[in-house]
C-alpha cells in the first residue's frame, strides 16, 4: 500500500507548477479574446442563424447549399445584434462592471464597424434574393429593427415593452430559418410547413427564457417585466422544459406526416434532452458565456447532430 507521502508526491507531480501556469497565461488570454471576439463581435450568433436555416434546407430538400440567402442571414444577423449590443449599452450603464457590458463598451467601435459591414453586404444581397422573400423579408426586418432600436416614445424599443421580447425573437429567428428557406427552396407554403415554423418558434422560445432569467437584475432596473420576473426563476426554467417536451412531441408529429426521417426526429428530440439539461442549470449568477456561448451553441448542435444522425441513417434502420 502507498504511503500518504506517496499519494502527496503523485499529487504534486501531477499538478501543473506556478510557473507552468504563469507561461499558460499568454494563451489562455489568446483563447478568451477569441472567444471574445466569436460572442460579443457576435459572429457566433450569426453562424447560429445560418445553422438553423441550413438545417431547414436539409431537413426538407436533403441538401445543403450555401445560397446568397445564407450569406444575407449571416450578415444581417451580424448587423442587427451588433446595433443592439451598442444601443443596448448605453441604456445598462449602472452595470458596466458586469463581464459582457465591460467587454462590449470596450470594443464598441469594432462592433460599429462589424454593424456597418454586415448592414452593408445584407443591403446588397438583399436585392440578389427572389421577389417573394424580398417581400415576405420586410416584415421581419422591420421588427427586428424596432427590437434594437429606439423608435418609440421615451427611447423605447420594442425589447422595452412588457413580456414582448421574447416572441419577438422566437417569431422572427423562426421567419428567417424556416419560411425563408422553405420559399426560396420550392417558391410556395403548404400547410406542414405551419408545423415546422411552429417547431421552430417553440425552440427559439425556450432557449430564450435563461437569457431573461440572466437579465433579470438589468430588466428590473430599466423596468421591464418578463416572464422570469412574473412567475419566478424555478417555474420560468420549468416553462422552458415543458415547451421542449412538448416540442418533441410536435416533432413525433412531424415525423408521422413524412416530413421529417425518424433519424432527424431523433437527432432534434435529443438536442432537446440535452438542451433542457443546461436550461436547469441557468441562473443570473452565471457567467455570461454560459447563455452566450451553451445556449445559443444549442443551435449550432441541433444543425451538427440532425446532421450527423440523417448522414448516418443506416444505424437507424431495421434490418
Amino acid at each position: 500500500m502507498l504511503s500518504r507521502f506517496s499519494w502527496t508526491t503523485i499529487f504534486e507531480n501531477s499538478c501543473p507548477r506556478k510557473s507552468e501556469l504563469i507561461q499558460l497565461r499568454p494563451l489562455l488570454q489568446l483563447v478568451r479574446k477569441i472567444i471574445d471576439l466569436l460572442l460579443y463581435g457576435n459572429f457566433f450568433i450569426a453562424f447560429c442563424a445560418v445553422a438553423m436555416l441550413l438545417q431547414t434546407e436539409w431537413l426538407v430538400f436533403g441538401q445543403l447549399k450555401w445560397t446568397y440567402l445564407t450569406t444575407f442571414s449571416f450578415a444581417a444577423t451580424l448587423c442587427l445584434y451588433a446595433i443592439h449590443r451598442i444601443v443596448g449599452i448605453q441604456k445598462v450603464q449602472a452595470f458596466n462592471e458586469k463581464y459582457r457590458y465591460h467587454i462590449i463598451e470596450k470594443y464598441q467601435t469594432h462592433i460599429l464597424i462589424y454593424a456597418v459591414v454586415g448592414g452593408g453586404v445584407a443591403a446588397l444581397l438583399f436585392f440578389q434574393l427572389n421577389w417573394k422573400n424580398q417581400l415576405l423579408i420586410i416584415i421581419p426586418s422591420l421588427l427586428a429593427l424596432g427590437y434594437v432600436l429606439p423608435f418609440f416614445g421615451s427611447k423605447r424599443r420594442l425589447r422595452d415593452f412588457h413580456y414582448i421580447k421574447i416572441f419577438l425573437v422566437a417569431l422572427v429567428w423562426a421567419f428567417i430559418t424556416v419560411i425563408l428557406p422553405l420559399v426560396e427552396g420550392r417558391q410556395y407554403l403548404i400547410p406542414t410547413d405551419a408545423l415546422l415554423f411552429l417547431e421552430r418558434s417553440v425552440f427559439v422560445f425556450a432557449i430564450t427564457i435563461p437569457f431573461d432569467i440572466r437579465d433579470l437584475t438589468v430588466d428590473q432596473h430599466i423596468q421591464v417585466k418578463t416572464i422570469p420576473s412574473a412567475i419566478g426563476e424555478q417555474r420560468a426554467r420549468g416553462l422552458a422544459i415543458r415547451l421542449l417536451f412538448a416540442n418533441g412531441v410536435l416533432t413525433t408529429v412531424i415525423w408521422k406526416l413524412g416530413v421529417y426521417s425518424l433519424p432527424a426526429a431523433i437527432g432534434i428530440g435529443l438536442t432537446y434532452l440535452l438542451t433542457s439539461l443546461l436550461i436547469s442549470f441557468s441562473t443570473k449568477e452565471r457567467h455570461d458565456y454560459f447563455y452566450t456561448g451553451l445556449m445559443d451553441g444549442t443551435m449550432i448542435l441541433q444543425f451538427l447532430i440532425v446532421s450527423i444522425f440523417t448522414k448516418y441513417s443506416s444505424f437507424f434502420t431495421l434490418h
